[in-house]
């Protein structure tokens, strides 16, 4: 039966175990209606379309 020799740090495990967790960038796709950068299968944030159809409507902001 395997035994280890001597406890392991938490710097070490973390250290091991941090090869595992890295950090991706997100996908991103470009809107067909206003050519901004957003998620895929979601609803722009900047022009409210999703499959090119408006499903929210947005309202101008003015002074």
């Amino acid at each position: 039966m395997a035994v280890p020799k001597g406890k392991v740090s938490k710097a070490r495990r973390n250290t091991r175990n941090s090869a595992n967790f890295k950090a991706t960038a997100p996908t991103l796709v470009e809107c067909p209606k206003c050519h901004e950068m957003k998620k895929p299968h979601a609803v722009c944030k900047k022009c409210g379309s999703y499959k090119g159809e408006t499903v929210i409507e947005k309202k101008e902001k003015t002074k």
